[in-house]
């Protein structure tokens, strides 16, 4: 594999400074291992690595360009310097330790179920969701030594899938709320996000409360103030929630952005950008105090077109890092203070997705 980035101009940042860097899942069925680099100051990249997580690769079946088919499979915990990885080949997460763009493998651990897709953390607490099978959610307690599966915090989600999952039904995403009082996962075609009402100590109590939502296959979220914005594959829209105390949501508005398969969602400079796999094109997004979304005012919300099947984004500064499994390719964009994105870096000869496998999950710091 070749792997080509934009030429940077030297060191991402001044000796002594903080370091940030983009990290990239190539989900190999014969070897996971994430790709690492060192963002500079312009938001251009320098590779740093390739660390293998132990574990391998999977793919949901049928699966139309995004191999785990969920939000979430690669996450970086800057409370404890470390990034977390789904070896969804191998039922497995791995724990790296970061320095700057450096990658140190601590831990391989079960993941508590089959197919791991998705991670959330939250302080000390960090969740996986399983997507193989009837789906489950498994609970760790992070600590210095790595992660701790938590007794009795494990929950089926009761899917009836096969394991793999066929991608339509399989689960997209796990997040745990800002205050660690609530688990939501998103379920797809079977058009529910469930949230579960989580102890002091963020083990479920009891089963989930289940809403049907506003628009069909729930694929991925981000929290809000009041509550969370999913994405809707079925409407390519974005529907804000206000998630209550007792685990119940309620519709606040909802926006279609007239594009094909709105997937992916990231929260950047107050306002949320999500990628529509299906046209090739990244939508930004505004929320309003009183909870409504609009799209934003460019173009019918439309402010990049990378082409190809844009999928998986993450954050840094004010940079916007989008993972492109079709076209071999991640992007990097400045977003400007009205929403609009300035393209600033490009890092080709990724590998391709093909035959039902391909890259998937994307963090940065």
């Amino acid at each position: 594999m070749t792997v080509t980035a934009e030429p940077a101009g030297g060191r991402a940042e001044s000796a002594g400074s903080v370091r940030h860097a983009v990290f990239v899942q190539l989900n190999d069925p014969a070897g996971n291992s994430v790709l690492a680099y060192e963002r500079s100051g312009d938001g251009r990249l320098i590779e740093a690595g390739r660390f293998p997580t132990g574990g391998n690769g999977g793919a949901a079946v049928q699966a139309p360009v995004d191999a785990l088919a969920s939000q979430g499979s690669l996450v970086y915990d800057p409370g404890h310097g470390r990034l977390y990885a789904v070896n969804a080949g191998s039922d497995s997460l791995t724990v790296f330790d970061v320095d700057g763009a450096r990658l140190t493998r601590r831990q391989v651990i079960d993941s508590g179920g089959s197919f791991p897709v998705s991670l959330a953390v939250q302080g000390d607490l960090l969740y996986a969701l399983n997507a193989g099978g009837d789906g489950a959610v498994q609970g760790f307690r992070i600590t210095p030594d790595g992660l701790v599966a938590m007794p009795q915090s494990r929950r089926s989600l009761q899917l009836g899938n096969a394991n793999p999952p066929v991608f339509i039904s399989a689960p997209a995403q796990v997040g745990i709320s800002p205050d660690a009082r609530h688990l939501v996962v998103t379920t797809k075609n079977h058009n529910t996000i469930d949230v579960f009402l989580l102890d002091p100590d963020g083990r479920p109590l009891g089963e989930p409360v289940v809403t049907t939502t506003a628009n069909p296959v729930p694929f991925s979220f981000a929290f809000t103030g009041q509550g969370i914005a999913v994405t809707e594959v079925g409407t390519s829209s974005v529907t804000h929630y206000e998630l209550h105390a007792d685990g119940t949501l309620t519709p606040l508005s909802s926006v279609a952005d007239g594009q094909a398969a709105l997937c992916w969602i990231q929260p950047l400079g107050g306002r949320l950008y999500g990628a529509n796999a299906g046209s090739g094109t990244i939508s930004a997004f505004d929320l309003a105090p009183d909870g409504r979304v609009a799209l934003s005012g460019h173009d019918g919300g439309v402010v990049a077109q990378p082409g190809g099947a844009p999928i998986d984004m993450a954050a840094s500064g004010g940079f916007l890092y989008v993972q492109n499994p079709v076209a071999g390719r991640l992007d990097g964009y400045r977003a400007a203070q009205d929403g609009t994105l300035q393209h600033v870096a490009a890092v080709t000869g990724l590998p391709l997705f093909a035959d039902g496998h391909g890259m998937e999950g994307i963090a940065a710091s």
